[in-house]
């Protein structure tokens, strides 16, 4: 198999939840089921073997270690019978939130529109949609647990498997792996957390700079690359948000919370929070206070 650089997104919250799991054993002759519009997402890990597989008119010899994620609204068919014993497990899970595909390559991902508005989201899920697992045992063994789990009563079985789930997609999360995420994606991260960590305070080109060991026109472009906007814009977005939160939690006069989230002038605030919002401070914060 050829390793695809398509690449399938998911908004988080909410994280895709689990449905189903389970382990296949196919002999000599025998072949995959043919779906269309299955409605659900289906990811499937070969532990041994080879499994022929198509969807659309795209077609994978999946081997050990390999892994697919068909998708719900796509034919999935057997390309042709197992030449030889093939062992494969399977996982089927929706996603409550936005999802999209990319067959982008990594050099060019950051420049897709469509990629950035993902990234805007509170986090984004990103999973290869064939790949060589980088620790395919602890796949198998999150899927065995997650199998173990079925025979449990339903209760206990819930949390169980909702949660190795979520562990198996961590582990399947190309953003937790450095060596498939481009400097200026990590760059660019690193700049969101400074400015999240540091969003109350003076914040300048130099301080960010020095902060990060990076120029500040790089950061800046960097930040336009993936999150669509400069650091500057990020940051009132930010304290804005922030400012959200304490209108909605606290008592505390606007020009307190103005003060609190970094804004030293307080219609300079009103005006910025009234023209993102769509409304006044105060007037948000009557909306759900009455």
């Amino acid at each position: 198999m050829t390793e695809a650089s398509e690449h399938v997104y998911f908004t988080a919250p909410p994280l895709p939840y689990y449905l189903e799991s389970g382990v296949t054993v196919q002999k000599r002759g025998d072949q995959h089921p043919n779906r269309k519009q299955l409605g659900l997402f289906d990811l499937i890990i070969v532990e041994s073997g080879c499994l022929f597989i198509g969807e659309e008119d795209r077609t994978w010899q999946l081997t050990e270690g390999q892994s697919l994620l068909l998708l719900p609204d796509r034919y999935h068919y057997s390309v042709k019978p197992s030449e030889d014993k093939t062992v494969f497990y399977w996982v089927h899970f929706l996603a409550v939130g936005e999802w999209q595909q990319s067959g982008l390559d990594h050099a060019s991902i950051n420049h897709d529109a469509h990629y950035n508005r993902f990234l805007t989201s509170p986090y984004s899920l990103h999973l290869q949609k064939a790949w060589t697992l980088p620790y395919p045992e602890q796949a198998y063994r999150l899927m065995r647990t997650l199998n173990k789990a079925g025979g449990e009563r339903q209760s206990s079985a819930f949390w169980t498997q909702q949660q190795t789930f979520e562990e198996l997609l961590r582990m399947m999360d190309l953003r937790q792996n450095d060596s498939y995420t481009s400097p200026s994606v990590t760059l660019a991260e690193k700049a969101e957390a400074f400015i999240k960590n540091n969003y109350r305070t003076e914040m300048t080109s130099k301080t960010m700079a020095e902060a990060l060991n990076f120029h500040y026109n790089y950061i800046t472009r960097c930040m336009k690359q993936v999150y669509g906007m400069t650091p500057v814009d990020y940051l009132s977005k930010y304290r804005l948000e922030q400012a959200k939160l304490l209108l909605l939690k606290t008592e505390w006069p606007v020009a307190e919370i103005a003060g609190y989230v970094g804004f030293e002038n307080v219609p300079y605030f009103s005006n910025c929070f009234t023209r993102q919002i769509g409304m006044p401070p105060t007037k948000f914060r009557k909306q759900y206070t009455t």
